[in-house]
């Protein structure tokens, strides 16, 4: 694969995300991004995300029901993703990579990783009920 051209937008993007705990959406992304280069197109925000993730530099996740969010944290963590308002919170716990180990039991092939959501419904929503 050829080495990827630099682009301060992308940059921007990736450092943008690396400075959030909330996981935002593109849009809100583009809201921001926006700030710094007011003629950035939202097309161009959604190629970088696609292109961040795809690559490994940032992560995509998807709510289901909901816009995708985005999570410049790499590391191995994991996501309540609330079914009422879409949200994504990390989930500070202990490492349960040994489930991988679990999927192995019966698998003949090669698990390399797993990726574990939590669903259900946030403290703001079930205050709001």
């Amino acid at each position: 694969m050829a080495a990827l051209k630099y682009s301060r937008q992308r940059e921007s993007i990736k450092e943008f995300l690396q400075n959030r705990y909330d996981h935002p959406t593109a849009d809100t992304i583009y809201d921001s991004i926006r700030t710094i280069y007011p003629n950035i197109s939202l097309g161009t925000v959604y190629r970088n995300l696609s292109l961040l993730a795809n690559i490994g530099e940032i992560n995509k996740i998807s709510t289901g029901d909901g816009p995708d969010r985005f999570d410049g944290n790499v590391a191995p963590h994991y996501h309540f993703i609330c079914r009422s308002c879409h949200s994504v919170i990390d989930l500070d716990m202990e490492d349960i990579g040994y489930i991988k180990d679990v999927a192995s039991k019966n698998f003949n092939g090669k698990i390399d990783g797993h990726i574990t959501n939590f669903y259900g419904i946030c403290e703001e929503c079930i205050k709001n009920l």
